[in-house]
């Protein structure tokens, strides 16, 4: 993944409504966020797939900045 899409997810993992990210089971979780990426900017199938994967290996993260 280039660095200017994490930078681009991970800054709105930090502006996203914690409540809304711990609302979500892990599947509407990865599902949302790439939307929300998705809304962004446009994303090819490779890095939809790359972001997929790149998500659901970070979730306890993701949970993690939610509560704080």
């Amino acid at each position: 993944m280039n660095p200017h899409l994490l930078r681009q997810f991970w800054a709105l993992v930090e502006q996203s409504q914690g409540n809304r990210i711990l609302s979500l089971d892990d599947h509407s979780l990865v599902s949302w966020l790439i939307d929300q990426v998705s809304g962004e900017r446009s994303l090819d199938s490779v890095e939809t797939a790359n972001l997929n994967c790149y998500i659901r290996s970070r979730i306890p993260l993701i949970r993690d900045i939610a509560q704080g």
